[in-house]
């Protein structure tokens, strides 16, 4: 497949460009930093602000699939500054995506997101609405983006993130009766997104992920 990761210079999206190119996919990496991507056989380095239609329109030519990877560096401005990041770039691309194609659209929230806030314990959720309330309420309005749109979507709910190696051996939680908190390293959550890709049986679906 030809894939456009979008928030391809960190976290899980610079761990999905790495995977993506070691199956023999084509990569076509966006993120405001693009220009430091390393080149690589297979990639193309695409810079652009995900906010912003008339860059992302170019983008999504000919492209098979969308992975949306957004992160914002942590800061001790999250726990009052409004964060819009999410919504606001998943408002833009998911038009385009509806219009110009393509339909496939896997998005990266994390539990805590949505309907996921349900599985948090007390003392997990008091520390959600402390440190990460604003990213999340985001993120939360960015899975509504995604669940009204007719694309044929996956949403990926990662827990506590870690930089271990991929081990391919964790947990895909779809049923909210399974959904619990737990660590997952980024390199195991671009290895789901990649299966998922290929996996019909995930459209739909917004499992949360954890060793």
């Amino acid at each position: 497949m030809k894939l456009l990761v979008i928030g391809a210079t960190r976290g899980i999206g610079a761990a999905v460009v790495e995977d993506a190119l070691k199956r023999g996919h084509q990569v076509r990496a966006f993120a405001r930093s693009a220009d430091k991507i390393d080149p690589a056989e297979g990639l193309e380095a695409v810079s652009g602000d995900a906010t912003d239609p008339e860059a992302l329109k170019p983008a999504l030519d000919g492209v098979d699939a969308v992975v949306l990877a957004l992160g914002i560096k942590e800061s001790l401005s999250m726990l009052w500054q409004r964060v819009t990041l999410f919504s606001t770039a998943t408002q833009a691309l998911v038009p385009l995506m509806q219009r110009l194609g393509p339909d496939r659209l896997i998005a990266v929230t994390g539990i805590g997101a949505g309907d996921s806030a349900s599985a948090l314990s007390a003392p997990e959720k008091l520390g959600h609405q402390f440190f990460l309330s604003e990213p999340y309420k985001d993120k939360s309005r960015q899975e509504e983006i995604i669940k009204a749109s007719t694309l044929r979507w996956t949403i990926v709910r990662p827990t506590i993130l870690t930089h271990n190696k991929a081990s391919q051996h964790y947990r895909v939680m779809e049923e909210p009766g399974t959904w619990r908190m737990g660590m997952i390293s980024r390199a195991d959550v671009a290895d789901y997104i990649l299966n998922a890709l290929e996996d019909d049986g995930t459209i739909g679906k917004a499992p949360v992920l954890a060793r």
